[in-house]
């Protein structure tokens, strides 16, 4: 291998020690002495009891690890939002795992938790996937109460949706592993089935002060709303358990008991491994964003057998897209070629970069999946579209619209890897979060955002100049230098993967080895949903 091969792999596996370093952290929740206090309590982890729940040596994938990260500062922060959430195999059944993290703030409700809660609930109405809730909350994070309560995507949201999947038919189990409070109390009897720990659970809309101070009656918490309560005089819940891991093993016997699904009947064939070593995309990934590099190499690392079938190979070199197998499921790929390509005319055509005929000829390989019924796998490492006169006068616009067109109104399922950039209209085209993608991760080496940090800083920079010199400030060079440089970071910080995850941007920052496995198990999710819309791509422009 070549010098450079080699400063990009130790690059890129710096980035990785870096992302294990900081999801380490994050998996400590609140903290090893709130751990040591749960389990005090004869209780399990929030992750201990979805460990304990999922079927031994099965795979999952966590969305929204870092919901929350370097947020709420001001409130002792909110680890992985302070809710867990894993797409996992219960007695070998895909299923949705929600459970509330107890040692971060008592698993109160922060705005990010709603928001989680509901990627979760999102995820399992679109696949029509089971889902397990396991709850211990204090409810609503009061201190920031009108972030989380009335709005549309709030906390309500989450009990509307319990009855919208019901009636969907969506198997629904919730188990009361600790405290269930107030408007929370909904959440596990609006599911289809309800358990309780007995001496640890406990439900009601008010707490036994609160009780007292409404209306003077003085009793307990267990006796108001503990497992014996609810299991034996109220009816509320379902089944009584003696601890955790009893409870999780009764839940283990209701998802082992239901019924097969009707298939979506995506194309799957034997799974077979890239024939060209995968390990390879740590030394092909340029440690530079503005490097050029060839995604059909980062391609054949991803699929099976490494085979590619591209189509319309000669024409719209600045996206590559065909057909291949993950895992030995069959897809359709659509991604940004970054290295600086030529056309027919003779023209140079820029790396990640989309023109008018890339557009077109996405748009219509978009069509042709829909039409074979196909899942779509977008690889994103795009900067915009061509600008100038040239772009302009050739319809650039027109183009990039049906190409956004045809994925806004794509019914396949869509899958979305944000490589390196992801830029301005750029992540629109290629399935952004806006995009309905069934799931959605970035590498380590993702940035998200209008534009890259350079170019950003040098237009805001412009914007400050100009501001100042009105005001009669003019800037001297050295100074020009640090306000570009504090420009430059502050922007930085905002298109750094982690950034996007915190706000989940995307699902989760992953090992780009692990890339086939989060597809593969999210065309296994996917085909629980047959699809109930035809392609239509309504009024478009020719």
């Amino acid at each position: 291998m070549d010098l450079t091969f080699n400063k990009n792999e130790d690059h890129n596996k710096l980035k990785l020690s870096e992302l294990r370093k900081i999801l380490a952290e994050v998996k400590l929740g609140g903290g090893k002495k709130r751990i040591e206090k749960l389990h005090a309590q004869g209780k399990m982890t929030a992750r201990e009891r979805i460990e304990y729940l999922l079927d031994n040596n099965s795979a999952s994938i966590e969305i929204g690890a870092f919901a929350g990260e370097g947020m709420y500062a001001e409130h002792g922060g909110c680890p992985s939002g302070g809710v867990v959430v894993k797409i996992g195999y219960v007695k070998g059944k895909q299923c949705v795992v929600v459970a509330n993290d107890a040692t971060v703030k008592a698993g109160a409700w922060f705005p990010i938790t709603g928001k989680k809660n509901l990627r979760a609930q999102e995820i399992a109405m679109e696949n029509r996937l089971p889902i397990i809730y396991l709850v211990d909350s204090a409810g609503v994070y009061l201190p920031m109460q009108d972030e989380i309560f009335p709005d549309k995507e709030h906390f309500g949201r989450i009990f509307r949706n319990n009855a919208i999947m019901s009636s969907m038919g969506i198997t629904q189990i919730a188990a009361v592993m600790g405290s269930c409070v107030a408007g929370g109390a909904y959440l596990p009897i609006m599911s289809d089935e309800a358990l309780i720990v007995d001496k640890t659970g406990s439900i009601f809309l008010a707490g036994s002060y609160l009780v007292k101070a409404a209306i003077g009656e003085s009793i307990d918490n267990e006796t108001l709303g503990g497992a014996t309560t609810h299991s034996e005089i109220s009816g509320v819940t379902d089944y009584k358990a003696k601890d955790d891991k009893d409870a999780l093993d009764r839940i283990k016997n209701i998802v082992d008991k239901i019924g097969d699904f009707e298939k979506a009947g995506y194309n799957r064939a034997e799974a077979k491994s890239p024939i060209d070593n995968p390990e390879d995309i740590y030394g092909l990934l340029p440690s530079s964003r503005s490097d050029q590099y060839d995604m059909l190499e980062i391609i054949k690392r991803l699929v099976d057998n490494s085979e590619f079938e591209q189509y319309k190979e000669g024409y719209g070199k600045t996206i590559l897209t065909g057909y291949a197998r993950i895992d030995g499921w069959a897809v359709g790929i659509v991604a940004n070629q970054r290295k600086v390509v030529k056309t027919k005319q003779g023209e140079m055509q820029f790396g990640g970069v989309i023109y008018s005929d890339s557009a077109d000829k996405a748009t219509r390989f978009i069509a042709n999946c829909n039409q074979k019924k196909i899942p779509l796998v977008f690889l994103q490492d795009v900067t915009g579209f061509m600008v100038g006169s040239k772009s302009e006068h050739g319809g650039i616009i027109k183009d990039g619209a049906k190409m956004v067109n045809a994925v806004s109104n794509s019914v396949v399922p869509k899958f979305t890897i944000v490589i390196g950039n992801s830029y301005g209209a750029g992540n629109y085209a290629m399935c952004g979060k806006a995009y309905d993608p069934r799931l959605i991760v970035a590498w380590p080496s993702a940035e998200l955002a209008v534009m890259s940090g350079n170019s950003a800083a040098k237009v805001l920079l412009q914007i400050e100049k100009a501001s100042l010199e009105k005001n009669g400030e003019p800037l001297d060079p050295e100074k020009e230098t640090a306000l570009f440089d504090k420009i430059k970071q502050r922007y930085d910080h905002q298109i750094s993967p982690y950034y996007a995850a915190a706000r989940l941007w995307t699902d989760a920052i992953i090992d780009p080895l692990d890339t086939r496995k989060w597809i593969s198990m999210g065309i296994e999710a996917a085909n629980h949903a047959p699809i109930e819309k035809k392609f239509n791509l309504g009024v478009l422009q020719v």
